[in-house]
């Protein structure tokens, strides 16, 4: 068999809705479903504000940059994500501080968090890891506390709810990804959701070189100015009407990855050399991934990962911790110790689940997890 670590869901509406903006033969750029694509969102959201961006990170980048993030603050995040979530805070000069996760969620440790508030930080960025909600309660209190700014990565999670309140709404702002892996995607995008004027305002200004857009820029004659610096973080028409089409079958999505997360679930519990996820009772979990932990750690984790390649299954390390990575440890100088981070990392190892997923290629993934750990002689 081969089974792949992801595969896309999409459907003949994806198509049509694709070519009817392609068929338009105008506004491919700035066009009439990015407002509608902003509020469907604002709308599933339960939010003011969203504003759509060619990407997660340039979303997170430009948020920053509307808050006034800038050099000699410090903002917390964790290793235990993808780099963007750093990376962000480095492009705006500041400097990315690293608080370790907890077991439960392998999201921020709001204790471990409460640590490294100094003088300088000026927010937290907790990640909704693979479908799960952090302690993102436990944070925004802790955020208010300190009166830090509580900015949720979010790239992973929508539709992850923690105590029935959806991820993505607790804090100040929140960042969402449409990469291609994410629960529902147009290949690549993002957007930001607030409650803050000011800020949405700020956000549509970044995105577009700074530009007062009071008309359509490509097809009016009018002058609009440029009040402020900007960038070319615009999600083109075509794409906010593959996410139009794709967010109409969101609520299908999550379930038939809730269904196959249950089904993996019920076929691995028995292998006592692995760890299932385990959701706490207060957390709806919409698993964009599906780790397991190896409870020998790297080595036999590594094993593990090259077995399964050879017998067809993708599997994926997430995450590597950014602490380690070549660019923070050996330019940047960081040598933090982060023990919980460490520990998942070494052990964790993603599963394919995406919607599409049969059962008949779940039980050939148990069954090749089992042999590995059982083999027959």
């Amino acid at each position: 068999m081969d089974i792949p670590l992801f595969k896309i869901y999409w459907d003949e509406d994806d198509v049509k809705a694709v070519s009817d903006s392609v068929r338009r033969g105008m506004n491919w750029a700035a066009g009439p479903n990015i407002e509608k694509f902003e509020t469907l969102l604002a709308e599933y959201l339960g939010v003011k504000f969203v504003a759509a961006f060619n990407s997660g990170t340039s979303a997170l980048h430009s948020a920053l940059l509307a808050y006034g993030i800038k050099k000699d603050d410090e903002v917390i995040v964790p290793s235990f994500t993808f780099i963007a979530t750093a990376n962000a805070v480095l492009m705006v000069g500041a400097k990315p501080v690293f608080a370790d996760i907890e077991e439960e969620t392998y999201g921020l440790d709001p204790e471990d968090v409460r640590k490294k508030i100094t003088s300088k930080t000026k927010a937290i960025i907790p990640v909704h890891y693979g479908g799960y909600a952090c302690k993102i309660q436990k944070l925004k209190e802790l955020a208010k506390e300190h009166n830090l700014l509580l900015i949720e990565d979010t790239a992973e999670s929508f539709g992850a709810k923690e105590n029935g309140k959806l991820a993505g709404t607790f804090g100040d702002s929140a960042m969402f990804s449409l990469c291609q892996t994410k629960v529902f995607t147009t290949g690549e995008g993002g957007f930001m959701v607030t409650d803050s004027k000011d800020i949405y305002e700020k956000l549509k200004l970044l995105r577009s070189h700074g530009r007062l857009e009071t008309a359509d820029y490509f097809t009016s004659g009018e002058f609009m100015d440029y009040v402020a610096l900007g960038y070319n973080f615009r999600m083109p028409d075509i794409i906010a009407a593959l996410g139009i089409s794709q967010l109409k079958k969101v609520d299908k999505l999550i379930e038939l990855r809730r269904e196959h997360a249950k089904y993996l679930t019920e076929n691995l519990s028995g292998i006592d050399e692995i760890i299932i996820p385990k959701v706490p009772e207060n957390i709806f979990h919409v698993y964009q991934e599906y780790p397991i932990k190896i409870k020998a750690g790297k080595e036999a984790r590594d094993a593990l990962k090259k077995y399964l390649a050879e017998r067809g299954i993708g599997t994926r390390i997430s995450f590597p911790p950014i602490h380690f990575t070549h660019f923070y440890k050996n330019v940047l100088g960081y040598n933090d110790k982060l023990e919980v981070t460490e520990k998942i990392s070494s052990q964790a190892l993603t599963l394919p689940l995406y919607p599409s997923l049969t059962k008949g290629e779940m039980d050939y993934m148990a069954k090749e997890i089992k042999n590995f750990y059982s083999p027959k002689s």
